[in-house]
């Protein structure tokens, strides 16, 4: 005689566990919320698991195109900063979009009356809104009239010209040279910027001296520095480097090389001598 049999699942006292719905028999399973990937990182929708919004804003910058190599893009000579392997790459440049927001729209609109919308559209290249500020890219020869509008037109009145700043982005063909000016109204407490492009082969901007007196140093030293030429200014001579210095220090392609410096007896070599990194 066989011993006594176990009773069947339904009838134990052990509670049953209810069948998931991705084990229903004939179904299959629910489509829900992608969950998270390893790290707390959530998946992207139709990616792989695990890439993040981050990663794909560094694939786009990636994608966008190599402006230059090294830290300070110079190329003929040693790299002394550790950085020559340095890839920047740079989005094409674009208008923002409106409502620029603040007060930006208010500048615009105004710059836009002020000129008329045919002068406007022939001065005024692009116009960035971006990190609180507001820059206005001027067309070289239109340069004086939109910055005399900026200064006498009732509804922008910026009545200061706070320096001029000169950039250089030696892969950027035919815009190789960069002035940029920095205005501000005391009248409305607003600030906004111009910037005007030239090329190496014509390095020639239109002086604003006539329009504010307080750049004629301002361009002396972006000249001293950046070999801009502007026309029309009234002493367009060295104001940092001594007046036989040769060629313009803060450009991209100036060499490295400089006067060996003694330090307490010691010798530092120029930095095209010192070690250098591969």
């Amino acid at each position: 005689m066989s011993g006594p049999q176990p009773p069947p699942p339904e009838a134990s006292g052990a509670p049953q566990q209810p069948a998931r719905p991705d084990q229903t028999q004939g179904s299959e399973a629910p489509q829900g919320p992608t969950p998270p990937a390893a790290g707390g990182v959530p998946a992207v929708p139709g990616g792989e698991a695990g890439e993040s919004v981050a990663a794909r804003a560094g694939e786009a910058r990636l994608d966008a195109p190599l402006v230059r190599t090294g830290l300070f893009g110079v190329q003929d000579t040693p790299d002394t900063s550790g950085y020559g392997q340095l890839r920047v790459h740079r989005a094409p440049l674009l208008d923002s979009p409106r409502p620029y927001g603040s007060y930006f729209d208010t500048v615009t609109d105004a710059l836009g009356d002020a000129l008329g919308p045919a002068a406007f559209s022939a001065a005024v290249e692009h116009v960035i809104a971006d990190r609180g500020e507001l820059t206005f890219y001027v067309a070289r020869e239109q340069l004086p009239e939109v910055a005399r509008q900026l200064r006498d037109d009732p509804a922008l009145r910026f009545e200061m010209c706070g320096g001029v700043s000169g950039v250089h982005y030696p892969h950027d063909d035919g815009r190789e040279l960069h002035a940029v000016y920095h205005l501000l109204s005391i009248t409305h407490n607003r600030r906004v910027r111009l910037e005007v492009t030239a090329p190496d082969a014509d390095p020639h901007i239109p002086s604003l001296t006539g329009v504010y007196p307080t750049c004629n140093w301002h361009e002396r030293e972006t000249w001293d520095f950046f070999g801009i030429i502007f026309d029309g200014h009234p002493a367009l001579t060295r104001i940092q480097m001594p007046d036989d210095w040769k060629g313009h220090p803060q450009r991209k392609d100036y060499p490295l090389g400089g006067i060996p410096v003694e330090y307490r007896g010691a010798t530092i070599p120029p930095p095209d001598e010192r070690r250098h990194y591969a």
